[in-house]
């Protein structure tokens, strides 16, 4: 592993607790610990993927084309914050499966399937009227539920442990996030690890329309410059946004009509595939402050 990417991986571990004993030797600061479902929800939604073909370049998340199927999702974090500092611990997962019958022949497609579990950590440097701009770490895992088949014949299942580092806004009046990152990726998807290094842009967006209506929009693109290793299946770029506009129907509980978008272009492939799923959503989402 070269100097740089040591360095990176090592100060994603270390950084957080070189700030948190810093903060020991000053006054304390004001803090709170709160969790935060963000969201709860089953959606209904069709996907439309373009340049289809039989590709095992791909993964199964973009073969669902002209499918409607029922997704579930989770998306949460516990969340540390003080004068100096904002910790999350998040995790997300989604997974939708659909099964066609065509000729006697039984086909699975998924369209979702994902589990991210991250760690991430934002130093307070520049306060804002509304948010703060710093330097942040990240430290994520990122799998899947069920297991996919290789060019190879055999079963695989997503492991990838993903450093980032780089400059962020959060909590600003619309952008809740926006970010710049370098990216280092440790790929244990085949068994032996791949080490990848990227760059990434990310934002969250929020926009209230009326009291009980809100426009949500978060995504990423991430471009890949350096590998360890040669797979077909290693993407050269990936982006994705995903757009809902939020109505609450009581309470905490909310309706969502939504559009994402996504797309990526792997190594071995000679085009970008992408794929738009459109559908609507049932959600539930609320804060528990734990002091």
């Amino acid at each position: 592993m070269s100097k740089f990417k040591f360095a990176l991986l090592s100060s994603i571990l270390l950084f957080p607790t070189m700030s948190m004993a810093e903060e020991n030797e000053v006054a304390q600061n004001a803090s709170s610990l709160t969790a935060n479902l963000k969201r709860i929800a089953v959606q209904y939604n069709q996907n439309s993927v373009t340049n289809k073909k039989d590709d095992a370049n791909y993964p199964g998340t973009y073969s669902s084309d002209e499918q409607e199927v029922f997704t579930g999702l989770f998306d949460g974090n516990i969340e540390y914050n003080n004068d100096s500092l904002v910790w999350l611990n998040s995790l997300f997962m989604e997974y939708g499966k659909s099964e066609t019958n065509e000729n006697g022949k039984k086909t699975k497609s998924e369209n979702a399937d994902k589990i991210l579990l991250t760690t991430d950590y934002t130093h307070k440097i520049w306060k804002l009227e509304e948010g703060i701009i710093g330097p942040f770490v990240n430290l994520g895992y990122q799998t899947e539920f069920t297991t996919f088949e290789g060019d190879d014949g055999r079963s695989y299942r997503t492991k990838i442990l993903r450093g980032k580092t780089g400059l962020k806004l959060y909590e600003g009046k619309y952008f809740k996030e926006l970010y710049a990152a370098a990216v280092e990726e440790a790929d244990f998807t085949y068994g032996d690890t791949n080490m990848k290094t990227a760059g990434e842009i990310g934002y969250q967006f929020e926009y209230p329309i009326r009291e009980d209506m809100k426009f949500v929009s978060n995504g990423f693109f991430r471009k890949f410059f350096i590998y360890d290793k040669y797979r077909n299946t290693d993407f050269k770029f990936e982006a994705e946004t995903n757009n809902r506009l939020d109505v609450t129907i009581v309470g905490n509980l909310s309706f969502a009509p939504f559009v994402n978008y996504k797309i990526a272009k792997t190594r071995g492939a000679s085009k970008s595939r992408s794929d738009t799923t459109v559908g609507l959503s049932l959600g539930y989402q609320t804060d528990y402050k734990i002091w």
